[in-house]
């Protein structure tokens, strides 16, 4: 956590005293610890779901859709940024600034659309996770289900808070893996840096559908809710911090912490998932094998074309991911709905003291362990779920800028300047995505 803080340049009170520290040697070490929320939310930003989203996008349509990360970066650094802010600022993540300022009904509308998404979100990453568990070593699927779906939420209940957000961080490192299978995956470097570098626009249902899907997996509402109240959680935990609206002086150090942990951890998300769409499009893509549903299906379609070894890097990197994403999305949704009711919620909080947001946070996971025991289809679920989460984004991202403008929300550290315009385009582009997939599917009905 960020323990590490010699407050030395701002003279201020108590802290004037404090002797300036010797400058640390750089390390991994200390350059991990000083990342927070942002690292994990980007990190956990390629799920299991969002790996089949890439895979598919880019077995499907080739480089041609590399474009979609370099644009998605600054637009999810910004609104990451401006979520990790509110919680900052005021103490509260989004829905505890929402159930202090809107109408309940608003509240209570994203809450159950966050709710429903998430847990459609949990169930199908614990099918891929256990799919490719099962590409591994073998087995049955549904017992991976319940072991992967059980030590998650009994983690996130009953283990130290710190060392649980270490676990988490290492955990990130598991997405490593997905640069590693590049290393199997024969790619045209010039079509694939032509593919980031220049838009190619296909006007079809299918090619903007798969834009939504990518837009939804990469700005999706889970992650504003848990960087929002994770921020507001680390502040709780550490006794020297207090809400900014509280407490001005350090604001700007805050602020330039933020922003370096959000950055850092959307470009490393961004990063990841352009080279989970090289890899496809260079292997699956390139040998016409089009129609991959799950990220285990990418795994098991790599085995002939790039080797056994890229199959198991692909696989053992599914399990790593959704290990990670599983607490966020459980997590995320436990703050939103606890935090809308105004329980005690965190997750530095012992289960005693908050039992109503653990036993959300349990639900939420046992909800999604248990759809995986009906015919429900995990992929179709998993498209769904894109799809609901990118109808609730707009909505949550226009509360969000409206609410990073409130006066009463924010005082004197409103939202202002280019954040501010990136924030509005990045809801405006979201917006327009979801449009395109309405007309879309008109479309393709009528």
């Amino acid at each position: 956590m960020t323990q590490h803080k010699p407050i030395t340049h701002h003279h201020h009170g108590k802290h004037a005293q404090e002797p300036q520290r010797p400058r640390e040697p750089f390390s991994l070490r200390n350059v991990l610890k000083s990342l927070g929320p942002g690292l994990i939310t980007g990190a956990s930003d390629d799920d299991p779901s969002g790996i089949g989203t890439y895979s598919q996008a880019g077995a499907q349509l080739g480089y041609g859709i590399g474009w979609t990360m370099l644009l998605t970066f600054p637009l999810m650094s910004a609104i990451q940024e401006i979520s990790a802010r509110v919680g900052r600022v005021t103490g509260h993540g989004i829905a505890g600034n929402v159930c202090r300022n809107y109408p309940a009904w608003v509240l209570s509308g994203v809450v159950t659309l966050l709710f429903i998404a998430n847990t459609i979100n949990i169930a199908a990453d614990l099918a891929a996770m256990a799919d490719a568990a099962k590409l591994l070593v073998g087995g049955h699927t549904i017992l991976y289900v319940l072991l992967f779906g059980v030590t998650s939420v009994v983690a996130q209940i009953f283990m130290n808070y710190k060392r649980y957000v270490a676990v988490l961080k290492w955990l990130t490192l598991s997405l490593f893996a997905y640069v590693a299978a590049l290393a199997f995956a024969k790619v045209s470097w010039n079509e694939a840096l032509a593919g980031v570098l220049v838009p190619r626009l296909t006007w079809s249902a299918d090619y903007f559908t798969t834009i939504v899907a990518i837009l939804g997996t990469t700005i999706s509402p889970y992650l504003f809710f848990w960087q929002a109240s994770q921020e507001a959680e680390e502040q709780r935990v550490d006794v020297t911090k207090r809400p900014l609206i509280e407490k001005h002086y350090g604001a700007r150090r805050e602020f330039s912490r933020i922003r370096a942990d959000t950055i850092v951890g959307m470009a490393f998300s961004n990063l990841i998932a352009l080279a989970i769409i090289i890899t496809a499009a260079a292997t699956l893509h390139a040998a016409g094998k089009t129609d991959i549903q799950t990220s285990a299906q990418a795994a098991e379609a790599l085995r002939p074309i790039a080797g056994p070894f890229a199959e198991v890097i692909f696989a053992l990197g599914i399990v790593g991911t959704g290990l990670l994403a599983i607490p966020v999305l459980a997590g995320a949704t436990a703050y939103a709905v606890g935090e809308g009711r105004r329980w005690p919620v965190g997750l530095a909080r012992k289960p005693k003291e908050a039992a109503a947001f653990y036993a959300v946070l349990a639900l939420s996971g046992g909800i999604g362990i248990a759809l995986n025991f009906t015919p429900i289809n995990p992929i179709s679920a998993l498209y769904w779920s894109a799809v609901v989460n990118g109808v609730l984004a707009v909505p949550v991202m226009v509360l969000l800028m409206l609410m990073a403008r409130h006066r009463g929300v924010m005082g004197r550290f409103v939202v202002g300047g280019m954040l501010y315009w990136l924030g509005w385009l990045s809801t405006v582009a979201m917006a327009l995505s979801v449009v395109a997939m309405a007309i879309g599917f008109f479309f393709q009905t009528k």
